[in-house]
């Protein structure tokens, strides 16, 4: 019930005359935002405009994620819908409740130890109504999703913020409380008040140090950490192609800290190697069968301003690497000019922290890139000064980065992986 391919072939089908009809009763050129919206609907006629920002809508997600912390309570009114199983594919991942604290073997020891109730709990519940359980180590729920369940042009909830992640493979994620996961459960219609649309069109493409983080954080600077409130962001462009899946998932990600609704980027060839390499090609084959329906309409991008409420456009070509804050995510500044902005804000200029890894930079390719510089300390016979932790995603970008050397790089320099 965890993976249901045959769920994802039925949504695929189903797709072009769901987005032919929503074209034909709106009739202008679609958003991939709209398509994926309108192809959703709970009442399947389609015969009717919503409008953005003012209409609620009932939709028909495609699947439900849980975390451990806020799954109890989803579950135990589950439990009370009198069903023999979960109406859509549905899992439960088991990652909140471990505290960070020593490393990871004697946090992972300690949380079995505290929670093992909870834990037993979940388990068994899962088991009996066809949930899929991912126990504590196990991964991250956001970087889970995005390797084993997430596919374009899908919609989901999850009972957490950073859901949004899985709008990196082309999904409208959504983060949900524990009562709207059991609604969709249940096979109940869930409501949305209809989005508006943030276009942000990417040119050129990313160099130097500068990543896919430093897209979303200048981004954050510009639409402050209320902008995105009831608005659905949909990246699209030159610049967005050439940015990987891994990388899409960071932007979308952190478009929670914006409060938007939830961000996404078209179906591309990065979205479909990303599929491939961790073993879904056949979903990866039919959504090629699909392909124009998993991205914007062309005219759509030719001229945003007609189709998208608001338009912001980036040049990747000139993207610096960006600090954000400090007590706001969205005081967005420029590696140039953190310096200048820290002695004339009296801003704190110790750090004390460092974080590798997390629900949002979970990737092999982030991690990476922070070994990179590890080694170079290690050349150099440097030691850390501040606090600094590791946190690999999931079970299978750890093992992978284990496999190459690169936990036993961290730890050299002083590093704690959790």
């Amino acid at each position: 019930m965890a993976f249901d391919f045959k769920m994802i072939q039925q949504t695929y089908r189903a797709f072009p005359d769901r987005i032919n009809a929503a074209r034909k009763l709106l009739q202008h050129p679609l958003t991939l935002t709209e398509k994926i919206l309108y192809g959703h609907l709970f009442d399947e006629s389609g015969n009717q405009q919503y409008q953005r920002g003012i209409d609620y809508v009932d939709f028909k997600p495609d699947r439900v994620a849980m975390q451990d912390a806020t799954a109890q309570m989803a579950l135990l009114q589950f439990m009370q819908a009198g069903k023999s199983k979960a109406a859509v594919p549905s899992t439960v991942h088991c990652d909140h409740l471990i505290q960070a604290k020593s490393g990871a073997l004697e946090d992972l020891k300690t949380a079995l130890s505290t929670n093992q109730e909870v834990y037993d709990f979940l388990g068994s519940v899962s088991n009996k109504y066809g949930i899929g359980f991912w126990k504590p180590g196990a991964g991250i729920i956001h970087q889970v999703i995005l390797e084993n369940y997430a596919f374009p042009g899908g919609m989901m909830i999850g009972t957490d913020s950073h859901t949004v992640n899985a709008g990196g493979l082309g999904m409208v994620a959504i983060g949900v409380g524990g009562a709207d996961a059991v609604d969709v459960m249940a096979g109940m219609p869930w409501e949305l008040k209809f989005p508006k649309l943030i276009g942000v069109k990417l040119i050129g493409k990313l160099n130097g140090w500068a990543s896919a983080k430093d897209v979303i954080l200048k981004v954050a600077g510009i639409l402050t950490v209320k902008g995105g409130t009831g608005k659905i962001v949909e990246y699209f462009g030159e610049g967005a192609e050439s940015i990987s899946c891994t990388g899409k998932g960071t932007i979308c990600n952190m478009g929670a800290e914006i409060g938007a609704t939830t961000s996404l980027f078209g179906y591309d060839k990065k979205m479909r190697d990303y599929l491939v390499g961790t073993d879904r090609a056949d979903v990866a084959e039919e959504a090629d069968k699909v392909a124009e329906y998993l991205t914007g309409d062309p005219e759509v991008y030719a001229t945003p301003e007609k189709y998208f409420d608001e338009v912001i456009e980036i040049d990747l070509s000139t993207l610096e690497p960006y600090i954000n804050g400090p007590f706001s995510p969205d005081k967005a500044w420029p590696i140039s000019e953190f310096a200048k902005a820290v002695k004339e804000n009296d801003y704190p200029q110790k750090l004390e922290v460092g974080l590798i890894g997390s629900c949002t930079n979970s990737s092999y390719e982030d991690i990476t890139r922070a070994a990179s510089v590890a080694v170079q300390a290690k050349e150099k016979h440097l030691k850390v000064k501040s606090e600094y932790t590791v946190t690999p995603g999931s079970e299978l970008v750890r093992y992978t980065i284990e496999r190459d050397g690169l936990i036993k790089t961290f730890e050299e320099i002083g590093g704690v992986v959790l």
